[in-house]
């Protein structure tokens, strides 16, 4: 946190101004590294899913079936890091 202060000052930015620039920026990196997780998931899913579906298309139905609860419960860890890069920004 201290390291986004020091650039918010290095832009100009003096007292309440460079706090808000500060917590704006600390929420969206923490935002930032919310998503990577998610991202990286999702897209293992759906790799491993269409491989599955390649190897054996009659279980096709099922391996989508599974692949979209998986990806609901993946996305919504980037949704709670949503709600927590507001919490903080505000």
């Amino acid at each position: 946190m201290e390291a986004f202060v020091h650039i918010a000052a290095a832009a100009g930015l003096t007292g309440d101004e460079a706090k808000a620039a500060s917590a704006a920026g600390s929420a969206g990196f923490a935002y930032g590294l919310a998503a990577i997780g998610p991202g990286i998931g999702i897209g293992y899913l759906v790799g491993k899913s269409v491989e599955a579906m390649a190897r054996q298309p009659e279980a096709a139905g099922m391996v989508r079936t599974t692949m979209f609860l998986g990806i609901a419960f993946t996305e919504a860890l980037a949704l709670i890091g949503f709600v927590v890069f507001i919490l903080i920004g505000l």
